[in-house]
């Protein structure tokens, strides 16, 4: 092998390297991107989970005061 031949092998390899470094780094950014996404949506589904959690809350408290009331009305005499 002359030395031309060997050094157009190591060009070759090293553009090959390159090329797979290249490509990885495109995948790396698209796993960034998704991570951050999915990060968005999370916290966005915790939050609504949070105000559903709140309005559950009061939705019982509310039921049982009704309850009292209806419960009150019942041993009334009419």
């Amino acid at each position: 092998m002359t030395n031309e031949e060997f050094q157009k092998l190591v060009l070759e390899k090293l553009t090959t390297l390159e090329d797979g470094q290249n490509r990885i780094e495109k995948k790396l950014d698209a796993v960034y991107n998704q991570t951050a996404d999915l990060t968005e949506f999370r916290t966005e589904t915790n939050m609504k989970l949070d105000r559903l959690l709140e309005d559950n809350k009061s939705i019982q408290e509310v039921l049982g005061e009704h309850e009292i009331a209806i419960r009150t009305l019942r041993r009334r005499p009419v």
